[in-house]
């Protein structure tokens, strides 16, 4: 789905005080799990991702489906390293 137009990645979800992120999001999906940690390759591309991202939309925070969706979705999951995504802090 072209950045420009809506998808439906998040399903019923909330952020930052608005409901239906679909409506103002990105979603990015990576293949991964509960259990084993996200391959090198995987931050990498992730990382180049959020940064093409940001050239071309207001981005304000990267989060997860987690944040946006507690108790109905769980990923990235604990072994998912946010810290190997440069430039993204973690909201409280």
């Amino acid at each position: 789905v072209p950045t420009t137009r809506r998808a439906w990645h998040a399903g019923r979800s909330s952020w930052g005080g608005r409901e239906g992120c679909n409506d103002f999001s990105v979603g990015i999906e990576l293949e991964g799990c509960n259990v084993l940690p996200f391959e090198d390759a995987q931050y990498r591309c992730a990382a180049a991702l959020i940064d093409a991202l940001r050239k071309r939309h207001p981005v304000a925070d990267v989060v997860g489906h987690s944040d946006i969706a507690p108790g109905r979705k769980i990923d990235p999951g604990a072994c998912f390293d946010w810290k190997r995504l440069p430039g993204v802090t973690r909201p409280d």
